[in-house]
């Protein structure tokens, strides 16, 4: 178990969230969506795959199917050329038919908003379930992906080997009035800021907090 932090570590750890906030009070996914059900689908098809990839795909799926009863009388040979640009479509083109169809068989057409009945869902992850529900605010959950976890190291705010552990440290030392937000923070922090290879301490609202920058500043 990971070791508690100290009332200083609580407070530079509040600062840094109190920043993201005061930078963007509302951030949100970049996936383009209009209800739960075109938000599961666009989830589900940008694993392994930029959200820019997932949005060109789906700006011309959506137009001819944007329910699961539509996705379904597409069927899978149907949906494939649409999102043939993404990595695994052909996987994701099996899980988001099967998902459509349970939907319809088992929930109305309807995307049921709770953890346990989402991850029963063919394609759909603890990861998947957590951006989806909180997206649509109903769990302060926090998604890990390779940005998060990227950023969350660096800012040593996490020591976890893998994104549940990782999840778990963050859940734990995230203020709680900042955890329905902290994903989209870091997630974009990460995507345009705090990068892989050359992050941009430069332009970092956080470079202060970070136990990390003196590792990058001049590289």
């Amino acid at each position: 178990m990971a070791r508690a932090p100290t009332p200083k570590e609580r407070r530079r750890i509040a600062e840094i969230f109190d920043r993201f906030a005061a930078a963007t009070a509302e951030p949100r996914t970049e996936l383009v969506h209009a209800s739960p059900y075109t938000l599961l689908v666009a989830v589900v098809l940008s694993a392994q795959a930029t959200d820019v990839s997932v949005n060109k795909a789906t700006a011309k799926l959506y137009a001819v199917a944007d329910t699961p009863a539509a996705m379904v009388e597409l069927g899978e040979a149907g949906l494939t050329p649409y999102i043939a640009s993404i990595g695994l479509y052909r996987t994701k083109a099996r899980n988001v038919i099967a998902l459509s169809r349970i939907l319809l068989e088992h929930y109305g057409g309807e995307v049921p908003l709770n953890r346990e009945a989402l991850q029963a869902l063919p394609g759909v992850g603890r990861k998947t379930a957590s951006v989806v529900l909180n997206e649509l605010d109903i769990e302060p959950a926090i998604a890990v992906d390779t940005h998060v976890f990227r950023v969350a190291h660096r800012l040593k705010i996490a020591k976890g080997k893998t994104p549940d552990q990782v999840e778990a440290e963050l859940m734990s030392i995230v203020p709680p009035e900042r955890r329905t937000r902290a994903h989209h923070w870091l997630i974009l922090h990460g995507r345009y800021v705090c990068v892989a290879r050359k992050p941009r301490c430069g332009d970092c609202l956080i470079a202060d907090l970070c136990p990390s920058r003196e590792l990058f500043i001049g590289g």
